[in-house]
């Protein structure tokens, strides 16, 4: 195997970057370090923490600049998106931040004569943050921030594909004058990752991505003793109910489907519309899909770029050339989407009708820019197609009746119930999947439950 790691830009396939894998002694070394560090660190007011973070979050908002064209060569995001992302990143670590000295306070039980009771929430240790491509600073602020904030040291090992996030994390980490060891940006292979995790010096992993790299994270953890959070994806659903705002449901729907060209683990993939109102729905849906700009990432003009690989496309595109063998009918003309060519990068957003839940478009991720929509007689039916997945991440429910959203939402078998809206992560929220789409929490001041564990005082001082 190549000590060197190349990210492949999904711009024009050219190497973008190279790096070299860190080394035994490199990854020695931070171990070392992050525990010595650590040690030090949780002893440190969490005003002195909260400055030090607040400081790196502006350190990291400073490279604004530079990091918006970065995104689009390395996962093939529009400049004219880039900074949303950055948005969302301060929007989190801004949250996680503010809501720390409550949510790390101790719990006081009711008071008994001669007795002080506590549970104060200790940090874990050192936290190994695996982080995926396709929302690279997003999904990493959910667990960094809040592992420093509650004590703990951050060992960060990013996707390849964006390993130069991972460098920024870096760097904003020494421009804040975060104290030595406590944060490691590591380029590491899957050895060496499983290596980490099953060493026993790291006390938590949190990790973002496939079903099958969480169920080895899982193995690989299995017999330590240590905490492991997985966000592993999902299938999600939207259900449009006949009494929704159309042309509201219509714009977040598609936004939700086609933003980042599909590639969220939380974007829309599958949509169920009462029959009253099926035939407006698709027809509003496709003619805004229509209008969407497929291109070079670089060009303030386009609103879709290109996958992050010729083979994600190429396994998008084969789910949709199965569902039309089983029956399915596709309603955008591809030819119409200049830049869309078979064997690259770029695909043309897809929208499907006649589909059902024998298709795998309708039950596996796709994980690109193609949705199928289906007729529903109602409420019922709608919850059964729902909860007929693997996965559980979100869910969202279109309507203008408050009851029963929340009456449907409790039915559904998912992390998070949306009313019209979807795709968003809410930071006073809990983050959390069920299924397939996984275990553990972060953001809200749950996601701190998870970043700690519970130290009980029960001191009598009066005999």
């Amino acid at each position: 195997m190549t000590n060197n790691i190349q990210l492949i830009s999904p711009v024009d396939g050219r190497v973008y970057a190279e790096r070299r894998y860190a080394d035994a002694a490199q990854i020695e070394q931070a171990l070392v370090a992050a525990s010595t560090a650590q040690a030090q660190w949780k002893r440190r007011p969490l005003s002195e923490r909260a400055a030090l973070c607040s400081a790196a979050v502006d350190a990291m908002l400073a490279m604004k600049d530079e990091i918006v064209p970065e995104l689009a060569w390395q996962i093939g995001r529009p400049v004219r998106y880039g900074a949303g992302e950055l948005r969302g990143f301060e929007e989190r670590a801004r949250h996680m931040i503010a809501i720390a000295p409550e949510a790390l306070a101790a719990v006081e039980p009711a008071p008994v004569a001669g007795f002080r009771r506590q549970i104060k929430r200790e940090p874990v240790g050192t936290v190994l943050v695996v982080a995926p491509w396709n929302y690279p600073y997003l999904t990493a602020v959910n667990s960094i921030i809040p592992a420093l904030m509650a004590g703990n040291s951050v060992i960060l090992k990013h996707a390849s594909q964006t390993l130069l996030v991972g460098e920024r994390f870096a760097e904003a980490m020494r421009r804040a004058n975060l104290p030595a060891g406590l944060f490691h940006n590591l380029l590491l292979d899957h050895r060496q990752t499983t290596a980490i995790i099953t060493s026993g010096r790291v006390q938590q992993v949190n990790f973002t991505g496939s079903v099958q790299a969480g169920t080895v994270m899982e193995a690989a953890a299995m017999g330590r003793f240590l905490g492991i959070g997985l966000e592993l994806g999902g299938k999600d659903p939207g259900y449009v109910r006949a009494d929704a705002n159309l042309a509201h449901a219509v714009e977040n729907l598609v936004d939700g489907s086609f933003f980042n060209s599909g590639q969220s683990c939380c974007a829309i993939e599958r949509i169920y519309v009462d029959r009253k109102i099926y035939p407006a729905f698709v027809e509003r849906f496709v003619d805004l899909t229509r209008q969407y700009v497929l291109g070079n990432p670089l060009d303030e003009a386009t609103t879709l770029g290109p996958l992050v690989s010729p083979d994600a496309a190429e396994f998008v595109r084969g789910q949709i050339a199965d569902a039309m063998v089983h029956g399915a009918r596709a309603l955008i003309d591809t030819k119409a989407f200049a830049a869309n060519a078979p064997g690259s990068a770029y695909l043309a957003p897809q929208v499907l009708v006649d589909v059902t839940h024998d298709m795998a478009l309708m039950r596996e991720e796709s994980f690109g820019p193609v949705v199928g929509i289906m007729p529903v007689s109602g409420d019922d039916e709608a919850i059964a197609l729902m909860n007929d997945s693997a996965f559980g991440l979100s869910a969202s429910i279109w309507t203008q009746d408050l009851a029963a959203a929340e009456r449907i939402g409790d039915e559904i078998a998912t992390g998070t119930v949306f009313m019209n809206r979807c795709d968003y992560l809410d930071p006073a929220l809990a983050w959390t999947g069920v299924k397939n789409s996984g275990r553990g929490v972060t953001l809200s001041r749950i996601g701190y439950e998870h970043l700690t564990r519970a130290k009980s005082f029960h001191l009598r001082h009066e005999i």
